[in-house]
């Protein structure tokens, strides 16, 4: 996890710079693709998965090592072969991986959150889930293991693997002419993302479309047929981690519902979106309809909450990298309760997105949380061995969180900016 997180501080500022820049050209061109709450509700989103993943939060079903060890038939020698062969098998895997997510109930929830942005930019992609409780991956990789693909040739691959389907959620690039039949392009990805009929389920590859090819879920995106984005039921929330668990809430409810005991056993492996008869009938869930005139989620938000979501976004950003600044010097006790302020910051600043009352409350917890830890251990996590007014800084903008939860909760309402953004 060390490794993992001593990539991401590379890699994270490379991701930001990249989505500033599609903002920017967007303004340029004056065809802008983001909105400033969806883009922070993606950012928050892409903070909460990552600091998920450093910490390992979730159960291994099985290792690769294990696999490798036990399945093995042949060792390739050649050093860029063994590299190559395991990243055709990690893209083989993703393709399943991703199948799966939109074929079964169970997985889909697993995967909801990326297509839960109504918007498709380089932000979206960083919408990924923290709600996968199991850890299967390993088992997808079968083929390599069987192929002797190293445990070390598969953790370098795999960072490699996931950042490079970051570049293709865009709007602004169009066809790549040949290249649509090498990898996958953003008009393949824009086909997934949307939920046109034409497009649902549609493109599940994740670096070779090949798999779409063979399997026949290729579709190529049709001039006639713009897409639309989202999910069929809307998410209705700017908050990443509520998005996760959505489905999963419903799938819960369903199956206590259920008067059928089988029912309530199958919800969870019959394909996406399956409900019981019954449930269904006297709990109907609301679903988009006409994909061409449905209404965004846009709760109203003053230019000042705007800029405070910004500003929140940015400033626990930069918590994050101080953490995996300094993940070697802190405990496992330490980088969880670390990774927990985050998060419930994350919930915080989305739920005053949201113009929820319990964004108020959420933000006093954290911030009151967070100076006394700092009043009683004298250091927020050692920040003051790199910074000598460290400390300082954290007590401020605990308190301007203190104070912006309350001022966007009891006072922004009445002002003419929420007003404005009513109308």
């Amino acid at each position: 996890m060390q490794t993992y997180a001593s990539v991401l501080l590379y890699a994270i500022p490379l991701f930001v710079i990249m989505v500033l820049i599609e903002i920017a050209y967007g303004y340029f061109v004056k065809n802008q693709m983001h909105n400033v709450m969806d883009t922070v509700s993606s950012l928050s989103s892409g903070i909460t998965n990552i600091i998920k993943d450093t910490l390992g939060l979730g159960i291994g079903l099985i290792g690769y090592t294990y696999l490798v060890e036990h399945l093995a038939i042949v060792e390739v020698k050649s050093t860029w072969l063994t590299y190559v062969i395991g990243f055709i098998a990690l893209d083989f895997a993703g393709y399943v991986n991703h199948w799966l997510a939109h074929k079964v109930n169970y997985f889909w929830n697993e995967h909801v959150v990326h297509h839960s942005s109504e918007e498709f930019n380089l932000a979206c992609a960083l919408r990924q889930s923290i709600s996968t409780f199991f850890k299967y991956g390993a088992i997808l990789l079968i083929p390599a293991a069987i192929l002797g693909v190293p445990q070390k040739v598969v953790a370098v691959l795999g960072p490699l693997h996931l950042f490079g389907q970051f570049w293709y959620h865009t709007r602004h690039i169009g066809k790549l002419g040949f290249l649509e039949y090498l990898i996958i392009t953003p008009s393949q990805h824009r086909v997934h993302h949307a939920i046109n009929p034409e497009y649902i389920d549609k493109n599940l590859g994740q670096i070779f479309p090949w798999w779409d090819f063979m399997f026949g879920t290729y579709q190529e995106e049709l001039d006639d047929v713009p897409p639309q984005y989202g999910v069929l039921k809307p998410a209705a929330t700017w908050n990443p981690i509520l998005i996760n668990f959505q489905h999963l809430w419903r799938l819960i409810k369903d199956a206590w519902r259920t008067n059928s005991f089988w029912d309530k056993l199958r919800i969870w492996f019959m394909p996406t979106g399956w409900r019981p008869a019954d449930v269904a009938q006297k709990y109907p869930v609301a679903i988009i309809e006409d994909v061409y005139n449905f209404k965004k989620y846009m709760p109203p938000a003053s230019t000042a909450l705007q800029w405070y979501s910004i500003f929140q976004v940015l400033a626990n950003t930069a918590l994050m990298m101080f953490m995996f600044y300094n993940f070697d010097n802190l405990s496992r006790n330490e980088l969880l309760l670390y990774g927990a302020f985050v998060f419930v910051g994350v919930y915080g600043y989305t739920s005053l997105m949201d113009r929820k009352y319990s964004g108020m409350w959420i933000e006093a917890v954290k911030s009151l949380g967070g100076i006394a830890l700092i009043w009683s251990q004298g250091s927020w996590f050692g920040i003051e061995n790199y910074l000598s007014w460290g400390n300082a800084l954290i007590v401020f903008f605990m308190l301007i969180s203190l104070v912006g939860g309350v001022y966007f909760t009891l006072k922004d309402r009445k002002g003419a900016g929420y007003r404005a953004a009513l109308a």
